[in-house]
């Protein structure tokens, strides 16, 4: 791989998608595989944070130092006990982060900046940036610095209502910030194949988007709600659940749409 990472943002504007549970576990499976993978958590919950056992009492710097630039990159990189997995954490102050960044000259490249000094420091091989719910100043920073992105959603009526303003947010960001940012690929989460309703909703999704939808789909799975309990990604939790041979297959799909043959 070439010295600079591959960046991927896990965007949608719609809560409760899967959008954390997707990033952390991907994230996992992808270090899991011999990759150093840095985690970005760019969303004020931390909820990325806390999902890789790392606790918020115990943070130093965060996120909000990253983009504000107020120390050296490598200091806000926390390595986690999982294999080749680190985290940039997040903390509530994040929220603030919004405002100023108003008066910062080329506001959307912040995260630009701290991924290419923490990358240098480093030597990350994939970024992974967990954005927050909304299409916000931290969001259009995550889809700047990316050179793709993965959205997260549940196959029901108003994840396609979400998916059409997202699409125009990525267009815009592509078309003033970062040109040659794409859409890596579509994720259907806690997916129920035996509900009609889901089944439509795929349906129309493949009309318009079949190039776009990776072909494993994420299962509703108990373990994978459990993890984040106890601060680890699901294959650390339960390696045999279904939920987290999901994750592996998709981090096998997206190695090879980036072109990297396993």
């Amino acid at each position: 791989m070439s010295k600079k990472p591959y960046v991927i943002s896990f965007a949608n504007q719609k809560g409760g998608v899967g959008k954390t549970t997707s990033c952390v576990n991907i994230a996992a499976a992808i270090g899991a595989k011999g990759y150093n993978v840095l985690l970005i958590d760019c969303d004020p919950q931390g909820n990325s944070t806390t999902g890789v056992g790392i606790s918020k009492k115990s943070i130093q710097h965060s996120v909000y130092d990253a983009l504000l630039g107020t120390i050296p990159a490598a200091e806000c990189v926390v390595k986690t006990q999982f294999d080749h997995l680190y985290v940039v954490p997040a903390t509530i102050n994040l929220a603030g982060a919004e405002f100023e960044l108003f008066d910062i000259e080329q506001r959307e490249k912040c995260l630009s900046r701290f991924i290419s000094e923490a990358s240098e420091a480093e030597g990350f091989d994939f970024v992974m940036i967990d954005c927050p719910p909304s299409l916000s100043m931290l969001t259009v920073n995550a889809l700047t610095a990316s050179n793709g992105v993965i959205i997260p959603m549940q196959s029901e009526y108003y994840a396609l209502e979400g998916l059409t303003q997202l699409m125009l947010t990525i267009k815009k960001v592509k078309q003033h910030y970062n040109p040659t940012l794409s859409i890596l690929g579509i994720l259907i989460t806690m997916h129920n194949p035996r509900l009609n309703l889901s089944v439509q909703v795929l349906d129309e999704l493949k009309k318009y988007y079949s190039d776009k939808l990776f072909k494993t789909m994420i299962p509703r799975a108990v373990k994978l709600s459990e993890a984040p309990g106890f601060g680890t990604p699901a294959m650390y939790h339960d390696k045999f659940n279904k939920g987290t041979k999901a994750y592996d297959e998709v981090a096998e799909e997206i190695l090879h749409r980036i072109g990297i043959i396993l």
